[in-house]
């Protein structure tokens, strides 16, 4: 295959299904798992995070190939799919699982988000102060199987038609250059 080793990105950006979809699309980008990050429980379920108590995020692990796709431009897409200034809600999703945050996995990652956090701040493009938390990875936990590709598996389901395609729609305007075949 001659594939490079796959650098990992670690993002929650609202409900996960959503993330998911559209990394699902991009160019580089090697396999996406739905899951959860940046709690205190070990192996929590969807249930338990739903409730709010593990302290988790709905996140996605996104593997990709940094020859093909940067890291600032996974951000890049990452900050235009979803409102990184609404604390703790995306849409009528809200809770703490919804929360915009960007788990780095090295000192790199961390300088890049940071840079891309401040050119976002400075263009004012969202109209209010990102509230995106910034933190060191420490724990991925996948979500449950049905999770998994859930909009490809499920695009007629209410929240899939009404939430998720719009945004799928909108992630295939902007960056039709860097969609896969």
């Amino acid at each position: 295959m001659g594939k490079h080793q796959g650098e990992i990105a670690t993002l929650a950006g609202g409900c996960f299904w959503c993330l998911e979809a559209v990394f699902d699309e991009l160019q580089g980008v090697q396999s996406v798992t739905s899951g959860y990050s940046g709690g205190h429980l070990p192996n929590p379920t969807y249930h338990q995070v739903c409730d709010g108590e593990t302290g988790h995020a709905e996140v996605v692990q996104v593997t990709f190939d940094p020859a093909r796709l940067s890291y600032r431009d996974l951000l890049t897409v990452f900050f235009t799919i979803h409102d990184p200034t609404t604390l703790n809600r995306q849409g009528n999703d809200v809770g703490t699982q919804y929360r915009s945050a960007i788990f780095y996995h090295n000192e790199e990652q961390k300088r890049v988000a940071e840079e891309v956090m401040g050119e976002i701040e400075a263009s004012g493009i969202w109209g209010a102060p990102l509230v995106t938390e910034l933190q060191p990875f420490e724990a991925f936990y996948p979500a449950e199987d049905y999770h998994q590709e859930y909009f490809k598996k499920n695009p007629w389901q209410p929240y899939c038609r009404v939430v998720i395609a719009p945004k799928v729609a909108k992630f295939r305007q902007a960056f039709a250059a860097r969609l896969k075949s």
